[in-house]
């Protein structure tokens, strides 16, 4: 019983370091957002949008594929559909980054059909990926460590809020552009 007890202190400072991690992330996109003006306005970019609801897209799918594989009890398939489902965040992310520091932000129409709804998806889609992202990289860093009654006991809460994240991510950018009319 000590051993189990002594594991989540022993990677304590890990899950520190990913709470700073994740805080700095969720800083640095708020000021990327809100306050850094746009490098560029080139319809070169303009693909970003469209690959990054595709990434968030493959995530959930990833996602949903490595929920069978656990419930199956396929693990090495279930780890490799987990680490798909994270790549393709990331790829998300990074594409993420790029359209706000290239482009800025894009404004849903101000009169257009569903705005009230639209607002309230997108910030509980914001909210939870603030939230989520310190749970999907402790739930790694517990399974990555070996440590799988603590990496299940979290993955419970993370598989749903990663999900959601993705796949309103996708119904964001589908709403969005339709208001848009592109």
């Amino acid at each position: 019983m000590t051993s189990r007890s002594s594991a989540p202190r022993s990677a304590a400072p890990a899950i520190a370091a990913i709470l700073l991690v994740s805080v700095a992330a969720s800083l640095f996109l708020f000021w990327l957002i809100y306050f850094h003006p746009a490098a560029a306005s080139s319809a070169q970019y303009a693909f970003l949008p469209a690959l990054n609801a595709v990434f968030n897209g493959l995530s959930a799918t990833a996602l949903l594929i490595g929920y069978s594989f656990v419930r199956a009890r396929r693990i090495p398939q279930h780890r490799a559909s987990m680490i798909a489902a994270f790549a393709f965040s990331t790829l998300f992310l990074v594409g993420y980054i790029a359209h706000h520091a290239l482009h800025g932000d894009v404004r849903y129409p101000l009169h257009a059909a569903f705005r009230t709804f639209y607002l309230c998806l997108l910030a509980s889609h914001i909210l939870l990926a603030v939230v989520a992202l310190p749970l999907v990289l402790v739930t790694f860093l517990f399974s990555l460590s070996g440590l799988i009654p603590q990496h299940r006991r979290v993955a419970r809460f993370t598989f749903p809020l990663w999900l959601y994240v993705s796949l309103t991510g996708v119904v964001t950018y589908v709403m969005l552009r339709l208001a848009l009319g592109a």
